[in-house]
């Protein structure tokens, strides 16, 4: 099933887009994207978490850093 649709009309490069020029562009560009199949990712146990070092500086950061630490 195919839809036809005819191209937007070019606009010289100095002349600025409008919001409903854009919206007709992306409603144009939607049959080209293609989203992919939502995955769920389970959670990794502690103890497969290894390898990982994080430097002097960016700890001290994030524990001064009220969502991560004091």
């Amino acid at each position: 099933m195919s839809k036809h649709t005819a191209p937007a009309p070019l606009l010289p490069a100095s002349q600025d887009f409008t919001l409903q020029q854009l919206q007709g562009d992306c409603a144009r560009m939607v049959p080209h994207w293609a989203a992919p199949q939502a995955s769920l990712a389970s959670p990794v146990p502690p103890s497969r978490i290894h390898g990982i070092v994080v430097p002097p500086a960016s700890a001290r950061m994030l524990d001064a850093m009220s969502d991560y630490g004091d």
